[in-house]
C-alpha cells in the first residue's frame, strides 16, 4: 500500500438496493411487541422492535429489546440468513423465509433448536407468531407467542 493509497477518499457512495430484500420492507418501521408465555398467560411483557435498512438496503437490521438481528438475502434461493446477538452474549444464525402471508425464522442445532412462524394480518399492520424450541431436534415444545402491532 503506497502513501497516496493511504490518503485516497473513501467510497462513501451506499450500496444498491438489494432486490432480494424488496419483501422485507413491510417490516421496516416501529412496532410494539406483545410477548405471552404459556406458563402464565396472564402476565405479558411488552417491547418496542424496530426495523431498519442497513447500508442501503443492502441488509435489513432488528432492534429488539437488547437483541440485533442482521438480516440478509441468499441470492441462490428464497431464505435469508439471521445474525443474532443479545446482551448475555449469546450469537446464533437463523434462516429466514418471508413471503406474502407468513414469516419463519428456524435454526437447528443438536442441543438446541428454535422455530418461529408469524402470520400477517390484511392490512399487513400486525404479526401473530410463536416461537418453539427443541433440546433433541424432534420433540418441539410451545416457548412464547408474540403479536407485532405496527405503529409506523
Amino acid at each position: 500500500m503506497t502513501d497516496e493509497d493511504m490518503h485516497a477518499p473513501e467510497n462513501t457512495q451506499a450500496p444498491p438496493a438489494n432486490p432480494a430484500l424488496d419483501n422485507l420492507g413491510r417490516l421496516v418501521g416501529k412496532w410494539e411487541v406483545e410477548l405471552a408465555f404459556p406458563s402464565d398467560p396472564s402476565n405479558k411483557m411488552h417491547a418496542q422492535v424496530a426495523f431498519d435498512w442497513l447500508e442501503g438496503g443492502a441488509f435489513v437490521i432488528e432492534h429488539f429489546a437488547t437483541s440485533t438481528w442482521i438480516i440478509g438475502p441468499d441470492d441462490s434461493n428464497e431464505t435469508c440468513s439471521v445474525l443474532y446477538h443479545d446482551e448475555r452474549g449469546v450469537s446464533r444464525i437463523y434462516q429466514m423465509s418471508l413471503d406474502h402471508a407468513t414469516w419463519k425464522l428456524w435454526r437447528n442445532s443438536a442441543t438446541f433448536s428454535q422455530r418461529f412462524e408469524g402470520k400477517f394480518s390484511d392490512d399487513e399492520n400486525t404479526i401473530t407468531a410463536r416461537w418453539e424450541k427443541s433440546f433433541d431436534g424432534s420433540t418441539w415444545k410451545h416457548d412464547f407467542d408474540l403479536t407485532y402491532s405496527k405503529v409506523k
